[in-house]
């Protein structure tokens, strides 16, 4: 199997799919390879822009100098977000909130978290303190943890229901029926939860979530809304299926469970991939290239006993050198500065190496200093870099 395209993306989470499904956008040909489902999936599916900050615009603004942000302008990255906003809302999953203003949201823990838009079914999670708020959880269920939000908020009531089944993909399948979700309204009806919102774990259907939502509210008569539970998370795998369902509407090739096994190449030119497949070899050809694998976690970055490395082109990496600066003595605090490692770009995400391709683009957290624990900006970089890196790399192409 054999392919050609004007873009090949290595890379399926959120910046990779941006990437493909802007240059989709823009009428080229697209290809993304990918070795399995992101970190995306693992996430809350809120767009943390940056944190840390009331106004995150003006905060990007004010980052150290070679910070990712820096290499966007800030109405690339207004628009980058106005373009993810189109394809969720396409997607019958709209986010609510403005990149210009954080909110602070409820946890599972009963904590708050700094985020700028999170999706519709999560539009009323913010708390001041006053609304009351009932918590409704599942008989069984072990993602999530009311107590502890009862804990930490002042107004609050609990129910539990008995679903029959205890995983949150179990319940997320079981509101996808009608029957059941009529159900579920009679028993919040028989509860006389006094007036105030209703919470509930992130499972209100996997496929449906919008309509579930309205319909879960006409027939109550209440305002609810979800808190994500503990990896991995409903709504981080709905923005990754309405990504990824986006791009085959527009025509985009998926190598879904894909290792690259080598990389042809022509002096500072990248000509293709050759897949790792049990049978028949796949041979991806592309004009231009864009990487995308992220950082540690997602396997875009390998750390030995004193090096980093690249995972698929071994490109040269920035790191701190000396290994006992790495990690901070507390290991759960941010800013450890190996989360500055990653791939140096210069202003239009090209690699900055000495001996660079000249058809390859750069997104996400693979670029060097991205920092997103620090910082808490890992889906709104993953929105700006991808678009950014595509639109350089539809320059290149043209």
């Amino acid at each position: 199997m054999n392919g050609t395209y004007d873009a090949v993306v290595i890379g399926g989470g959120m910046s990779g799919l941006t990437a493909a499904i802007t240059l989709c956008n823009a009428g080229k040909t697209v290809s993304v390879i990918s070795k399995g489902d992101p970190v995306c999936c693992l996430s809350t599916g809120c767009i943390d822009v940056l944190n840390g900050t009331e106004r995150p615009l003006k905060g990007i603004s004010e980052l150290p100098f070679g910070h990712p942000y820096g290499f966007v302008a800030e109405d690339l990255i207004i628009e980058a977000h106005e373009h993810f906003l189109k394809i969720v809302a396409e997607g019958k999953i709209p986010y609510t909130g403005s990149i210009h203003e954080n909110r602070q949201i409820i946890t599972p823990l009963g904590t708050k978290k700094t985020t700028c838009l999170v999706p519709k079914t999560m539009e009323y999670s913010e708390y001041d303190g006053g609304d009351y708020v009932h918590v409704i959880s599942f008989k069984g269920l072990k993602d999530f943890y009311p107590t502890y939000i009862m804990m930490r908020l002042e107004n609050t009531g609990c129910s539990v229901f008995d679903a029959g089944i205890s995983s949150t993909i179990g319940i997320a399948e079981q509101f996808e029926d009608e029957h059941f979700r009529q159900t579920f309204a009679d028993w919040i009806l028989r509860q006389n939860i006094p007036d105030g919102k209703i919470t509930l774990p992130a499972v209100l259907g996997i496929r449906s979530s919008l309509s579930i939502y309205d319909d879960l509210s006409r027939r109550t008569g209440r305002i609810f809304f979800e808190i994500p539970t503990l990896p991995p998370s409903l709504p981080g795998i709905r923005l990754f299926n309405c990504l990824k369902n986006a791009l085959i509407a527009r025509g985009g090739q998926l190598y879904w469970g894909s290792e690259i096994a080598s990389v042809e190449k022509l002096g500072t030119i990248i000509e293709g991939v050759t897949l790792k497949n049990p049978g028949r070899v796949a041979r991806v050809q592309g004009k231009a290239f864009i990487l995308a694998t992220g950082s540690f976690i997602s396997g875009g970055l390998f750390a030995g006993m004193d090096t980093v490395h690249e995972t698929v082109l071994d490109l040269p990496v920035y790191y701190p050198e000396n290994r006992k600066f790495w990690f901070k003595e507390d290991f759960f605090s941010r800013g450890h500065e190996i989360e500055k490692a990653g791939v140096e770009v210069d202003a239009s995400f090209r690699p900055m190496a000495d001996v660079a391709f000249k058809n390859l683009f750069l997104c996400g957290s693979i670029i060097a200093r991205s920092e997103v624990m620090k910082y808490g900006c890992g889906h709104g970089l993953a929105i700006a870099t991808g678009y950014a890196a595509a639109r350089s790399c539809e320059g290149f192409i043209k």
